[in-house]
């Protein structure tokens, strides 16, 4: 900080160079008195001066003139009383000359002493010498006062003696003036890192004092009002900026949030809040978004997080039904959702069970954060660990610079759903256990745990009693994952949901198909009822996608309902009783797979995509039916 001492006569400036010598910070020296010590102080404020010190009237000037804080050598009334030295029984008027904050309290030591003292307070510089001419017709032979006493009565014939402050008020003024400058640097600090953030936060931000006029006006407010700074700081806001109501929320006190408004033909997201000082409404703040941009920053995220696979796309409105069964098992989801414990969704292939997961987030305390899905049984083992608790650099050939974070980490204040679970390999199980209890994860070649806080949902399509008891599954890790289970019934066991189904898959199709495919026949709809539906809800959706494409009306009828060519009809299938009668369920689903796998022309991906079952789960039967 740059402290400039002004010392109105050359003593106080010797003083001051003695005093220099005991304070290890630096600071300047001047000599000028009253309007010489004014311009010196006007030149040092230009050059950058951050406080200036100075004594007696030239003080008093030099506050008036300048904008920077002025601190006081002060005079005490022992300065004063030291020049009464040898006055005692002195029977004359003296005369006691300065301005007020050197003179205070002279007339108290008068009477103590007994002395006739003239008080000459000097209030202008040119007033001085009139004044003081007055207590010499007085009878005043000899004045005591400040620089300005002391040069008048010179040329005035009379004796003074000035009053001078001693090393102690010289140290005292330079200890105050060191305590501002840093209390000013601090200050300072704080409003640029205030300034900082209020110009680069996104939002446009305008404050106003209790009468309204503009005190903040960051950059975004000025991109957003197309105004200078220039032009609406100081003045009252509403003849500058329209429609604030920043006057309505200084008058009621009461906060106007997420208000939509429309400024030049733009719209804009606002905020206004009042602020309170104790009980008192001394002004209010707004806060602006383009709605535009919000749009944008919104679909920019949103177009991230979809691109890493990290986004929960369905809600529990999505989840087409009406029958009772469903219905209970949604209304036990929703509370689930509330909750942040485990959660295992328990049905067969193709029953919607990440449908039911993405629904739990979206409902959660933790829908804003990441919802991050892994198929269990798509990655071999190795694979699988790398991407569940990522890797450190160097773990093995072909680790990325730097590491990776797994899905875990990805997954932080979010949502992990593992789906699949019951595929999980025995070893990665008893880490998963662990991760579960610590809420900590370990990259493969780390030594360091990362905490994580996610909330795990799995799913499966396995009994997964059975695998405990076949050794397979471990039973602590099932405990952990089943605070609260979910089971959604197959398709066959709620086949009025087929009747909201149906014309929920037609309508999303015949869109895609470019067609304008108004419904189903009844007689067509009785058919579908009839099937049992191994692959559940999404094996009806492919068999609509199937009708849709090759219907060649604007109904679905029963000839459009094929499964494989057009002379193995699913009408064939299930109206021969024999048929469902003689064989078991096992032989129908290898017969049926087989023509689905003869019909891609052994495209095992198409194929499991038209049975509505992974590519994995359609390798697990292929392998059992040998």
């Amino acid at each position: 900080m740059n402290i400039v001492l002004i010392a109105p006569y050359k003593n106080l400036l010797e003083i001051a160079i003695e005093v220099k010598k005991d304070f290890d910070f630096a600071f300047n020296l001047e000599l000028g008195d009253l309007s010489e010590g004014v311009k010196i102080a006007q030149e040092w404020e230009k050059k950058g001066a951050d406080i200036i010190i100075s004594r007696g009237g030239t003080y008093q000037l030099i506050k008036e003139a300048v904008s920077i804080p002025v601190v006081e050598i002060k005079v005490s009334p022992f300065d004063i009383l030291r020049q009464f030295k040898g006055l005692i029984g002195y029977s004359e008027p003296i005369g006691v000359a300065g301005y007020m904050n050197v003179i205070y309290g002279s007339e108290v030591i008068g009477e103590v002493l007994n002395l006739n003292l003239i008080k000459i307070e000097i209030k202008k510089e040119t007033e001085a010498l009139f004044q003081i001419a007055e207590a010499k017709e007085k009878g005043a032979k000899i004045i005591i006062g400040d620089t300005i006493g002391a040069c008048c009565a010179a040329q005035l014939g009379l004796k003074s003696r000035l009053i001078i402050s001693g090393k102690e008020a010289v140290a005292n003024a330079l200890s105050e003036a060191f305590r501002l400058a840093e209390a000013i640097k601090s200050e300072k600090e704080k409003t640029e890192q205030i300034k900082t953030i209020v110009d680069f936060v996104h939002d446009g931000i305008i404050a106003v004092d209790k009468d309204g006029r503009i005190s903040i006006y960051n950059k975004m407010a000025e991109k957003i009002f197309k105004k200078l700074p220039s032009e609406v700081i100081g003045k009252k806001v509403e003849t500058v900026i329209p429609n604030t109501r920043l006057y309505e929320v200084i008058k009621t006190g009461k906060p106007e949030i997420g208000k939509i408004q429309e400024i030049s033909g733009t719209m804009i997201a606002t905020n206004r809040v009042p602020i309170v000082v104790g009980n008192e409404v001394v002004g209010a703040v707004a806060t602006f978004q383009d709605v535009a941009e919000i749009q944008n920053m919104e679909q920019k995220i949103r177009r991230r997080l979809a691109d890493k696979g990290l986004i929960a796309s369905f809600k529990f409105d999505d989840i087409i039904f009406i029958s009772d069964k469903m219905k209970d098992v949604v209304n036990q989801a929703k509370k689930y959702a509330l909750l942040d414990s485990t959660v295992l969704i328990l049905g067969e292939t193709g029953t919607g069970k990440e449908l039911f997961a993405q629904s739990i987030h979206n409902a959660s305390e933790r829908k804003n954060g990441p919802f991050v899905a892994i198929n269990c049984a798509a990655l071999p083992e190795n694979l699988l660990e790398s991407e569940l608790f990522g890797y450190a650099e160097g773990a093995f050939t072909g680790a990325r610079k730097g590491g990776k974070a797994g899905l875990f980490e990805l997954a932080h204040k979010g949502t992990i759903f593992l789906d699949e679970i019951g595929e999980m390999p025995m070893g990665l199980q008893s880490k998963l256990l662990r991760v579960i209890q610590e809420k900590k994860v370990m990259r493969i070649g780390d030594d360091r745990l990362i905490p994580v806080d996610v909330r795990i949902i799995c799913a499966t399509n396995r009994n997964l009693i059975e695998m405990i008891n076949e050794g397979k599954f471990k039973r602590d890790l099932f405990y952990r994952i089943s605070i609260l289970q979910i089971h959604i019934p197959s398709l066959r066991e709620r086949k009025e949901d087929i009747e909201v189904l149906v014309p929920y898959f037609i309508k999303k199709y015949s869109l895609i198909c470019k067609k304008h495919i108004q419904g189903i026949t009844s007689r067509g709809m009785e058919l579908l009822k009839k099937w049992d539906y191994p692959g559940n809800v999404r094996e009806l959706e492919s068999i609509i996608e199937r009708a849709c494409a090759i219907c060649e009306g604007n109904i679905i009828d029963v000839r459009d309902i094929k499964l494989y060519n057009d002379q193995d009809s699913m009408e064939n299938k299930v109206s021969s009783q024999s048929f469902l009668e003689i064989k078991p369920l096992d032989e129908i689903e290898k017969e049926y797979i087989k023509k689905v796998i003869k019909f891609t022309d052994g495209n095992l991906s198409e194929a499991a995509k038209k049975l509505g079952i992974s590519r994995t789960t359609l390798w697990r039967k292929l392998k059992n039916f040998n």
